[in-house]
């Protein structure tokens, strides 16, 4: 679960100096900023970005009776304030969100408990229980159902790039080798970064011994297939979305982040690369064949397996996976079409996320999930696993691989501000949200439109 610090400007208790802000009141807007707080606390560690975080936080605080709060969302931290009047000083309290792990069960409950307390369904005693009775009851999956789930996004992943069932298998065991290795590394506190580097080289090592067992399958494809769960398409269209709704800072950070995270697996190949050549095996850089629409069904089959498995392993709802499935495979097809008539990787990537962005507004309001829950295992089998590996052997042959390395990153900013303009088409800003919220904060991917029941708490 979420592993967080918690600290406040001033003891609940304590005095705040003169007039309404002391004693009771006190401690009752004190409850109010700490309930805010953890499901802002909660929506951040998962991927949410700032815009939604931070109005979300604003819109509890508002149904709870709490006018004129204040709230700050960075990378790493959370934070509200209020101040009674201009008389007193102002109540303060802050979160430290220093792990993060997806757990989409988890976002969707917090997501309908906003909701329900939106609503007027729940007071706010009531989401403070329901809170902490969700962000303590574990994970819904065993962690090798967790496992087995990246391994059957890896064998989806082979598919979709033209491999052969051998491929799909041997990268469905990288697949699972890798989580297995990052997962205890995690436990043993090593920085993302090593993880990272770890993944990348473990998935090579598997495709140079393939090679050198002369298997018939294409190694390069098992590398691609191995590679695509280490890759940031969560940070990155994070980081997009805070960038265009408002937010530079958290947008700085998440692209540090997923520059760190890309530079690990750019490590891990180039040495797993290096490590087969020294061995006498080049596994050279890989030149995608030229695909018809014959070849259409079996990708559309391999993307769709992809984000389900995606989805499966990162505790998304079982009824909203054939959903995400049908969505993959619907964009894998739109770019499939897009790049066949000539618009080039990037602009076809682009008109895939704008359609997954328009989608899953509706999928997701029809099996009660937050769209972000369809969103991002929807466009992982979008993700530039081929172009990054290309510039890597390239590089490693220390030929010029900047041009495929740049594609990829265009690639990865092209289905991130997708997405994100397929919602803005999808969902457009109602009024009352723009007059509650003090920033554009775009479209929602997590948290309600608007607050549709607001209660008014009594002032001591």
């Amino acid at each position: 679960m979420v592993d967080t610090d918690s600290s406040t400007g001033s003891s609940p208790g304590s005095s705040m100096g003169s007039g309404t802000a002391t004693g009771p009141v006190s401690r009752d807007i004190y409850k109010t900023l700490d309930l805010s707080l953890r499901v802002g606390e909660v929506l951040l560690s998962s991927g949410a970005g700032a815009a939604d975080v931070g109005a979300t936080m604003l819109n509890v605080a508002h149904a709870c009776g709490l006018r004129g709060a204040t709230a700050d969302v960075t990378f790493t931290e959370l934070a509200m304030s209020h101040q009674t009047s201009f008389e007193e000083p102002a109540l303060i309290q802050m979160r430290q969100v220093r792990h993060r792990e997806i757990d989409y069960e988890d976002l969707t409950l917090v997501d309908h408990l906003v909701h329900d307390l939106l609503a007027g369904r729940l007071d706010r005693d009531g989401a403070r229980s329901r809170l902490a009775r969700i962000v303590s009851s574990g994970h819904r999956l065993p962690r090798w159902a967790v496992t087995l789930g990246y391994g059957a996004m890896g064998s989806g992943v082979g598919l979709l790039v033209g491999g052969s069932f051998r491929v799909a298998l041997l990268a469905a065991g990288a697949s699972m080798g890798v989580d297995l290795i990052q997962r205890q590394m995690s436990l043993r506190r090593w920085p993302g970064f090593y993880q990272q580097v770890a993944g990348g080289l473990f998935a090579t090592l598997i495709a140079v011994l393939a090679a050198g067992s002369h298997a018939p399958l294409s190694p390069s494809l098992v590398i691609t297939a191995g590679i695509i769960m280490l890759l940031a398409g969560v940070s990155f269209m994070g980081a997009i979305q805070d960038a265009l709704t408002g937010y530079p800072l958290t947008a700085g950070a998440r692209i540090l982040e997923a520059m760190l995270a890309t530079a690990g697996v750019i490590a891990g190949v180039s040495g797993g690369l290096t490590v087969g050549r020294m061995i006498g095996v080049d596994l050279g850089h890989l030149t995608p064949g030229a695909t018809t629409l014959s070849d259409l069904p079996v990708m559309t089959v391999g993307a769709a397996v992809a984000a389900a498995a995606f989805a499966f392993a990162s505790y998304a709802p079982l009824r909203s996976l054939l959903p995400i499935a049908v969505v993959g495979g619907l964009a894998e097809a739109v770019y499939f079409l897009v790049f066949d008539q000539g618009l080039g990787i990037a602009w076809a990537s682009a008109t895939a996320a704008v359609v997954v962005g328009v989608v899953s507004y509706s999928v997701a309001g029809r099996v009660r999930v937050p769209p972000l829950a369809v969103v991002v295992p929807a466009i992982v089998p979008l993700l530039p696993g081929l172009s990054i590996y290309r510039g890597l052997s390239l590089l490693a042959e220390g030929s010029d691989g900047i041009l495929s390395i740049i594609s990829a990153a265009s690639i990865a900013i092209a289905l991130a501000s997708g997405v994100i303009f397929g919602e803005y088409l999808a969902q457009p800003l109602k009024r009352e949200a723009r007059r509650l919220e003090t920033r554009l904060a775009g479209p929602r991917l997590v948290g309600p439109l608007r607050v549709r029941s607001v209660r008014q708490r009594p002032r001591g």
